[in-house]
């Protein structure tokens, strides 16, 4: 029996090869080119947060994607403590593969604080039960799509998504930016606050993207018309969370244009507490007809 959870948590166990200096894998059997960013960003902050004290959880993190990963060799990550301080704690992350940088991150860790706080409310939108998951989605289309990509496409998950306002896959038809999902780890886990974190920051590379493409009616799988990768990534941590119950993800593009796509995103509990916001910058290329 899979166990894709399962898979995920060995994947975020990095191996430390000294001090300050992790190696980390990618998975075995995916059918991809390249690394999935939520990887990379999971994986950095995962090595991030094993030179910090236990006491402080990261409140914000930003990243840039420099190179494609390659999933068929190691990653090294190369951490460097910017900053120890009395309340804050900065770490910046290198990703390297090939001897070339592949991605950097600069993360900040606070310990708890009390103060004012205020927060947007959260969208009032249907709940996750009744809606069909993205692989039920999938599997009802999956005959129209070439057969090697189909056990791919539809294999079970680590990440359970549910979409409320989703788009026609094979057909999609223009319509809003703002869009909303949700989405939680597949089985329950028990693991740290640090690393229920890192799950998320896994997640949060998912759907944000596709924010811009909604308006052109277009979807990732038309890959004769677009290319599209993520250049950037900001996330700020509001506090802990427990990811393996319902978050939804509430996501708009307020931008496109130049060959990009601004994307950006909050992250609510089911009890409408705001846990974490993102922002994200997307290469989106549109791709000339061959003649």
């Amino acid at each position: 029996m899979t166990d894709p959870v399962g898979d995920l948590l060995n994947l975020l166990d990095i191996e430390r090869l000294e001090l300050d200096l992790f190696r980390g894998q990618s998975p075995d059997e995916r059918a991809s080119q390249r690394v999935f960013g939520g990887q990379v960003i999971a994986q950095s902050l995962v090595a991030a947060y094993r030179t910090v004290p236990e006491d402080r959880l990261c409140h914000s993190l930003h990243a840039y994607f420099i190179r494609p990963g390659d999933p068929k060799v190691p990653i090294i990550y190369q951490v460097d403590h910017a900053r120890d301080g009395g309340s804050f704690t900065t770490r910046r992350v290198v990703a390297v593969q090939h001897g070339k940088q592949i991605f950097n991150m600069a993360a900040s860790f606070q310990t708890n604080e009390d103060s004012w706080e205020h927060q947007h409310d959260m969208p009032d939108v249907p709940g996750p039960e009744g809606l069909k998951s993205l692989r039920e989605r999938r599997v009802e289309i999956v005959d129209a799509l070439p057969e090697a990509m189909r056990d791919e496409f539809t294999r079970e998950r680590d990440i359970e998504i549910r979409e409320v306002e989703p788009l026609d896959l094979l057909r999609p038809e223009p319509s809003s930016d703002r869009h909303h999902v949700w989405f939680r780890v597949s089985r329950p886990v028990d693991v740290s606050p640090a690393l229920h974190h890192c799950l998320l920051a896994y997640a949060s590379d998912m759907n944000l993207l596709s924010s811009c493409y909604r308006p052109h009616g277009i979807t990732w799988l038309q890959h004769n018309k677009l290319m599209s990768a993520s250049l950037d990534h900001a996330m700020w941590l509001h506090g802990p969370i427990q990811f393996d119950e319902w978050h939804l993800y509430s996501m708009d593009s307020p931008f496109a244009g130049k060959g990009r796509g601004f994307n950006r995103g909050q992250i609510f509990n089911q009890s409408g507490q705001l846990v974490a916001s993102v922002a994200q910058e997307g290469l989106v290329r549109r791709l000339q007809p061959k003649p």
